[in-house]
């Protein structure tokens, strides 16, 4: 028989649905009556009690979507009939099966509440960003996306703000958060149907009045919060499509979203970047994390490597600790070549892994190639030398970098790479692609760009 279903595309129970909906065109459509004396059949050959069989309703509601606990013995009772019995293609939809279920339960696991939990102070120079946010916010409630870099310190300046507009909110004010963990490393992100159930019940609404279906729940609690001042913090956002049933609508309700990508597909919604730090407050926050001793006062070695780690608040947190704990390393010890790595090790490459993990195979592989390039970044027909490919379709890859945030464009046509991210991707390279990979592409740079494609051969070969 013709293979009906990709396992590897389908990756929700919605998603399920609808193929399961394909094979039923591609069985002739039986009707749900003659699926289910099938199914019944089938049962009462299997010695299955009477009691046990589907009726005819039950059966419908396996081809509906917006199913979460889905009755997986019936679903794949369903399949065999469809297919007439092929075991092979029944059991490629019961490991298809168990998978989504598999996701949809770690989906359904949400870290939602009606206070918002502790966090760290504001960083150095963030002060004048969180009051232009907040006065926003203020002037025209609505929603402010903070998109950046992983580590660049969007969820405590959303907290911080946050904690301003609730303080300064009548009592009685909803206060909701959400992790959204669109950039979570071991598993899906949350599923937005889940959260809004978890926020109704925050809400008051017991869970037999809480409506089937992620637009039925949208609904319901946009008409709870309407024409109040609820602040609304969304944080590590997957994308749009999670995001959108999740805002609360109208004004006066305030909401903050943080994200690694860009949601460029929000409308109405205020986006900022939040970039790394300006050098001296890298310096501050350098200084102010490793505390006492020979860091609190040599400015001039604390900027070279707030330099070298490109400002960005993770790694400078991560060093800061690293010379708290080891007082037997002078600052001359902090160079280039050591901080890179003890940044990375300290938990900058958990969080570029998960960005990095989230994106199209071919971005992730042209990210690794780039380490290739000089420091001083590339234009699109240089990346399309080193990927083999034509520049429009690399123009979509480097755009999908620079909307994770693992590429900037500090000019059109121009990409540059943060130091951080260019060590990450210099490690993966030998990991993740094999050497003749590594050498036709050297070799086409070269080909493309003359004597100074040279320079990246050499740095490979040293």
């Amino acid at each position: 028989m013709p293979q009906v279903l990709d396992p590897g595309k389908i990756r929700t129970m919605d998603e399920f649905t609808a193929e399961l909906r394909l094979l039923k065109a591609w069985a002739g459509s039986p009707s749900i009556t003659e699926i289910t004396r099938r199914v019944h059949e089938d049962w009462r050959r299997a010695g299955r009690p009477r009691t046990e069989w589907p009726a005819r309703s039950t059966i419908g509601n396996c081809f509906r979507p917006g199913r979460r606990r889905p009755n997986s013995d019936l679903l794949l009772a369903v399949v065999r009939v469809l297919v007439g019995g092929d075991e092979a293609t029944v059991a490629l939809w019961r490991q298809t099966l168990r998978t989504v279920l598999g996701e949809a339960e770690a989906a359904a696991r949400v870290r939602a509440c009606d206070r918002l939990p502790a966090g760290p102070a504001p960083l150095p120079g963030r002060t004048r960003t969180a009051t232009a946010v907040e006065a926003a916010l203020t002037a025209r409630p609505g929603t402010v996306v903070l998109e950046g870099a992983a580590g660049a310190g969007k969820t405590a300046l959303a907290l911080h703000v946050a904690r301003h507009l609730a303080a300064r909110s009548p009592a009685g004010t909803p206060v909701l958060f959400a992790r959204l963990r669109g950039s979570a490393p071991d598993g899906p992100a949350a599923d937005p149907a889940a959260v809004l159930e978890t926020f109704l019940r925050l809400l008051g609404v017991t869970g037999d009045r809480i409506p089937h279906g992620v637009a039925a729940r949208a609904a319901l609690y946009r008409r709870l919060l309407a024409g109040t001042d609820a602040v609304v913090v969304l944080d590590d956002a997957a994308d749009t499509e999670q995001i959108r049933p999740l805002l609360p609508g109208a004004p006066p309700c305030r909401t903050l979203v943080t994200s690694r990508r860009m949601m460029r597909a929000l409308p109405g919604a205020i986006r900022r970047t939040v970039e790394p730090l300006a050098p001296d407050d890298a310096v501050d926050l350098l200084r102010q994390t490793a505390k006492a001793g020979p860091a609190a006062t040599d400015t001039t070695a604390l900027r070279r490597i707030a330099d070298d780690l490109g400002h960005l608040p993770l790694a400078l947190t991560a060093i800061g600790r690293h010379m708290r704990e080891h007082t037997g390393w002078t600052l001359d010890d902090y160079h280039r070549e050591a901080v890179l790595p003890l940044a990375l090790e300290k938990g900058v490459r958990a969080a570029l892994a998960a960005t990095d993990a989230r994106i199209e195979p071919e971005a992730r592989t042209l990210l690794r190639l780039l380490a290739l390039n000089p420091p001083a970044g590339t234009d699109t027909a240089r990346a399309a030398a080193l990927a083999g490919q034509c520049a429009p379709a690399v123009r979509r890859h480097l755009d999908a970098l620079c909307a994770h945030h693992l590429l900037t464009e500090p000019e059109p046509g121009r990409f540059r790479m943060p130091a951080l991210v260019r060590a990450y991707a210099a490690e993966r390279i030998g990991i993740d692609l094999p050497a003749t990979t590594i050498r036709q592409a050297l070799h086409r740079v070269l080909a493309d760009t003359g004597p100074t494609g040279a320079g990246a051969a050499r740095a490979l070969a040293a």
